[in-house]
């Protein structure tokens, strides 16, 4: 037989010149661990190509663009084109356009189609729930990021709770979990220009209102009037940069807060970091999470949604309100002053974060793909709904520490 053809459907890869992150830094992981001699699994973008220095196709991943705007219906016909160019078994869709095109393809074609979730948005406009609601029987499985992210599936993307399922993604765990040693770690730290003696404070970020990184800045006077050796890094970028640098001056924070820009060696910028934050206000299950649980980080985090997914207080990491900048700072403090607790949550953090790993969420998606394709055409898409689907579970226990 030959290799079940998966198609994976996005809306886009990143804003305009965006670099390796967010669901494209999630499909550099994946695709390539797929197992060749029985896949062979491609990605579909209905905008524009990606014209950014870090590209898919370097990495030898087969990248088809539509070049389509938002709302352009010319995207049905092209993309159903493309799909049976390719062979299509599966389609596996990501972003509104890519599930509501994909999914009227998929319907075309007699094939299976995924919707998979990637953030609780609250709501969605009443187009979107028109398209959803035309399109749910018509899809055999959601996959949801959360569980927050699962409810917002099931209420606003209107799929049936029973065609929903949580499966958590995760790190590559070979590059992230592996020790570094101390000329690397200070290799890392030399990079980032982190002078010696200092405690540095980061996260690795898009700089957007989501991740509530202001609340971090305004964190800092009260850390450093305590902890004069902190220093706080901030990794990434995104449209609110010129307004967080504002922030900075403002509070005259000087050179308490450096913004380090986009970083491609992710690993090695959390290695020089003694404490990661994540001051997020709303989540899905952000990557940089698992990356520094892979890598066994003290983490200090809000309790927005997708963090307390797989985050636990006071287990591998220490969670604080949202939206709070003085709890943020105390947070940050306590782990400073408590090193031995620091170093109790950053040995947590590692066994936690080896129960994510990347690798194992492609084998979870490997099993789905031969399950809906053997049954799903013969069965009227209610196979899934009398299928075994307890190895989509497995291997993560959400909400704590395992049993």
């Amino acid at each position: 037989m030959r290799p079940l053809n998966i198609v994976h459907v996005c809306d886009h890869l990143g804003w305009e010149g965006s670099r390796m992150h967010g669901v494209k830094r999630l499909f550099a992981w994946m695709i390539p661990r797929f197992d060749r001699t029985r896949f062979r699994v491609s990605l579909v973008s209905l905008r524009r190509k990606d014209l950014s220095q870090d590209t898919l196709e370097q990495l030898g991943i087969d990248v088809s663009y539509l070049a389509r705007h938002k709302f352009d219906p010319a995207t049905f016909p092209a993309l159903l084109k493309l799909l049976r160019e390719k062979e299509a078994d599966v389609v596996h869709m990501h972003g509104y356009g890519a599930t509501t095109f994909g999914r009227l393809c998929a319907w075309r074609m007699g094939i299976p189609s995924i919707l998979h979730e990637h953030a609780n948005h609250t709501d969605t406009p009443w187009f979107q729930k028109a398209a959803d609601r035309l399109l749910a029987p018509h899809t055999d499985l959601a996959i949801a990021v959360s569980e927050s992210t699962a409810e917002f599936t099931t209420r606003a993307r209107l799929m049936p709770a029973e065609r929903t399922k949580v499966v958590y993604l995760g790190a590559p765990l070979d590059e992230f979990a592996r020790v570094r040693s101390r000329d690397e770690v200070a290799a890392a730290r030399h990079a980032l220009g982190i002078p010696d003696g200092t405690f540095a404070v980061g996260t690795v970020t898009r700089l957007m209102p989501a991740k509530g990184n202001q609340y971090l800045i305004e964190a800092v006077p009260h850390v450093i009037a305590r902890h004069p050796h902190a220093r706080f890094y901030i990794a990434g970028e995104g449209e609110l940069q010129p307004e967080l640098e504002a922030q900075v001056r403002t509070l005259g924070l000087g050179d308490a807060v450096r913004f380090v820009g986009f970083q491609r060696d992710v690993a090695a910028v959390l290695s020089a970091f003694d404490l990661v934050v994540f001051p997020s206000l709303v989540e899905g299950t952000p990557l940089t999470a698992f990356e520094a649980l892979a890598m066994g980080k003290p983490i200090v985090a809000t309790d927005a949604d997708g963090l307390l997914d797989i985050l636990t207080d006071r287990h591998d990491a220490l969670i604080v309100p949202k939206r709070d900048a003085a709890r943020l700072a105390g947070g940050i403090s306590t782990l400073i002053e408590d090193p031995a607790l620091a170093a109790a949550l950053g040995a947590e953090a590692s066994r936690t974060g080896a129960r994510y790993d990347i690798a194992a969420f492609v084998r979870k998606m490997e099993q789905l793909y031969v399950l809906l394709h053997e049954t799903s055409r013969a069965s009227g898409r209610t196979s899934v709904l009398s299928a075994d689907l307890e190895f989509l579970s497995s291997g993560a226990a959400p909400g704590g520490p395992p049993a």
